[in-house]
């Protein structure tokens, strides 16, 4: 009787090379359709010898202070208004409109530039010894406030949510640019061989941006984001189908691996390099990503301090999980936590999301810094824009007491990596409205990001349609005054 292995690598040995990209698909996920791929049982050969890591680390510009990013995306864009800028102005002159010559030509998704001021609906107080001024609603950041720099001048080109994801990750509000992290993994490589370089994950309603959020756009799709689930397997399609034993997986492994590297020899398509290193790293991922899930490692301490069921698939199970990717190697990491559109009761949003969000946030600070990471992992929170200091309300739309979308200003805060800690970094006017000291454009953020990472954000360059892109386009300032 044939050696049904002997078959199988026959039969693929005669495809050709249009049949085996239509039949194997992209992406990490589908992998293992096929049955390519089998949890390697301890009596099973090792997978064959891998090709030259193509996401080898590769050295900076000039010695970083941070080596991964933890961004945490609060898509939907928080109420700066309601949790870092306290304007009391604005509950002076409740009801009333803002000057027309303050609102000038600004453009509104919903309301009229006439539309009354709606004073903040929280109490504030100073914390810690920088006496960083925060809202009620965030009692644990309120703990670790001496650790971050908070940047209340914050400013971005667009006034939608789509396009204003997609410009704070990618510099342009268009789709088809790469990611930071994409542009992150390709200056920088990996130094994990187990796990993806650029992980995404997601708690909440959506991301009106979509994966052009963490695209790698015209660069090989290698450096793209790899979205995790929030529970359960962190991707689908990893593990062996039923019947496939560890050998015949690892046989056929190694047939397509020299049928790939034979075409990748003769055509020199970077997409084959992209295929090779997927498939090599699913084969991987079979034994390290229930390991990485698998939050009983976790001390009950660490648990509570998150504030994690590690059952549940949410914002603390996620930031939990982007400390144990950082702590193996992964470079970049974005968590995306939807649900910020506080068009409606902004003070119902704010409360709601801080719930979810708080804890979790200044746990990972926390944890981070008594493990001897903070100092090398650069930590990002904040949304796509603002809110505005007048109020949303639309009985045809049911919604009151809201907030409409605000591009002129807003707050991010930053931690670690390269971070001066304790600070409070620029102001808007008594209203609100307009950055009146140290503006902190979209571009600039990108660029300090790049620049702790031991990145220059005019250096970074990828040719592509004749001329060289970058992530901050033609702008961009470090913020010297924020570093360490």
């Amino acid at each position: 009787m044939n050696d049904p292995r002997a078959t199988i690598a026959a039969r693929l040995l005669r495809d050709t090379r249009r049949h085996f990209f239509s039949e194997c698909g992209v992406g990490v996920g589908k992998m293992a359709l096929a049955g390519l791929l089998a949890r390697a049982a301890s009596a099973a050969p090792a997978a064959p010898p891998a090709a030259p890591r193509a996401l080898a680390p590769k050295p900076p510009h000039f010695p970083p202070r941070a080596t991964a990013v933890i961004q945490l995306f609060m898509a939907g864009a928080p109420s700066q208004l309601e949790l870092f800028d306290h304007k009391p102005k604005l509950t002076e002159i409740e009801g009333k409109p803002i000057p027309p010559e303050v609102i000038g030509g600004q453009r509104y998704a919903f309301i009229r530039p006439d539309a009354a001021v709606l004073g903040p609906q929280f109490r504030f107080a100073r914390h810690g010894q920088s006496g960083a001024e925060l809202s009620e609603t965030l009692p644990h950041l309120a703990g670790v406030v001496d650790e971050i720099a908070i940047l209340r001048g914050c400013r971005t080109d667009q006034f939608n949510h789509a396009p204003a994801q997609i410009f704070m990750n990618c510099g342009f509000a268009q789709p088809g640019r790469p990611s930071m992290g994409a542009w992150v993994t390709y200056g920088l490589g990996s130094e994990s061989e187990e796990l993806p370089a650029f992980v995404v994950m997601s708690t909440g309603s959506g991301i009106s941006g979509g994966s052009a959020n963490w695209s790698s756009g015209f660069l090989p799709t290698l450096h793209a984001g790899t979205r995790f689930r929030s529970a359960g397997d962190p991707i689908l399609n990893v593990g062996p189908p039923a019947g496939v034993d560890g050998r015949l997986a690892a046989d056929t492994l190694d047939v397509v691996g020299r049928l790939n590297r034979a075409r990748l020899s003769a055509d020199g398509d970077p997409e084959i390099a992209t295929r090779i290193a997927s498939y090599e790293m699913a084969h991987r991922l079979q034994s390290s990503a229930p390991e990485l899930m698998d939050l009983s490692q976790e001390s009950p301490e660490t648990l509570a301090l998150y504030g994690c069921n590690p059952a549940e698939g949410n914002f603390a199970r996620a930031c939990l999980v982007a400390r144990r990717l950082v702590e193996r190697g992964v470079r970049f990491v974005t968590i995306y936590h939807e649900g910020w559109d506080g068009h409606s009761d902004v003070a119902g949003n704010v409360r709601g999301n801080c719930e979810k969000t708080d804890r979790a946030s200044a746990a990972l600070v926390a944890d981070l810094k008594r493990r001897g990471m903070l100092d090398s992992t650069l930590v990002v929170w904040g949304g796509e824009f603002g809110r505005t200091p007048m109020v949303e309300a639309s009985a045809v739309l049911g919604r009151s007491r809201g907030r409409d979308h605000h591009p002129a200003a807003f707050t991010m805060w930053l931690a670690g990596g390269g971070i001066r800690a304790g600070i409070t970094h620029g102001a808007t006017d008594e209203l609100g409205f307009h950055v009146a000291a140290d503006e902190v454009h979209v571009h600039d953020l990108q660029a300090t990001i790049l620049h702790c990472l031991g990145l220059d954000h005019e250096r970074l360059t990828f040719r592509h349609a004749g001329r060289d892109f970058r992530l901050t386009d033609v702008h961009g300032r470090i913020v010297h005054a924020i570093l360490a």
